[in-house]
């Protein structure tokens, strides 16, 4: 973690929540207590700041320094708000293609797909303020610096983004194995918007309920799955082959 990217010590990390600044994610030591934790929690919650709890030996390794309990990382990058983003390329007149992303958790292969979205030509990636990966080193070294080029909305719920764009007239198409239907049988040229689940356990069941359409890659090998940065290109791609 680069040292101008991150906060150490919780009153440090309390005032810059209070202050808005883009915090992406902070860890908090498991078994770390008392009135100015919990504090610092109630930030967090209060603004739904993404935390995760790591043993002590982790934050030693990412600071030498007094940290009490708790590291912060700033996001290098500033989010937008999805309104703003829906409204701007709905009303730029072009045919919009936005990224879904269900609590993807790994921050390389968060790079990996931002880095292919800026090829696709993608107008936004959406992901979970909680549970998803941060945007640090590993993912702005990954997406070699497309980080910069995407927009990337931070929202609270993705079921609430999902609803929304669906208001705007935008389809939204889930990719599961869940499904009969081959990505290749969907029209992409149309607006859409793509949703890629986690490394773990794919898409929330609660999520694949709300969406427009369900697809998936033939896959013919004895492994069932593509890592999810791999299956989210063929699916962007299948998109670009469709609108050329």
């Amino acid at each position: 973690m680069e040292k101008e990217n991150q906060i150490f010590g919780i009153r440090a990390i309390i005032e810059a929540i209070n202050a808005g600044k883009e915090i992406d994610k902070v860890f908090v030591q498991s078994d770390t207590q008392g009135d100015l934790m919990q504090e610092l929690m109630k930030a967090m919650k209060k603004n739904s700041v993404n935390f995760s709890y790591v043993p002590v030996e982790k934050l030693n390794r990412l600071t030498p320094s007094n940290h009490q309990g708790a590291v912060a990382t700033i996001a290098p990058i500033t989010f937008v708000k999805l309104e703003t983003l829906v409204d701007s390329v709905v009303e730029s007149g072009k045919v919009p293609l936005f990224l879904i992303l269900d609590q993807l958790s790994d921050a390389r292969n968060f790079g990996a797909i931002i880095r292919t979205a800026e090829c696709t030509g993608v107008d936004g990636i959406i992901v979970q303020k909680t549970g998803s990966a941060p945007v640090n080193g590993d993912t702005v070294k990954t997406s070699a610096g497309a980080v910069f080029n995407v927009p990337i909305c931070k929202v609270d719920h993705i079921k609430d983004a999902i609803f929304y764009l669906q208001g705007s007239g935008i389809k939204t198409v889930a990719a599961t194995e869940k499904t009969d239907q081959n990505i290749y049988d969907i029209e992409l040229n149309q607006p859409i918007a793509l949703i890629m689940g986690s490394e773990d356990r794919g898409i929330n069941p609660s999520v694949l309920k709300i969406v427009d359409e369900k697809a998936k890659l033939p896959m013919f090998g004895t492994i069932g799955s593509l890592n999810v940065s791999v299956a989210c290109g063929a699916f962007l791609y299948e998109a670009v082959r469709q609108r050329s």
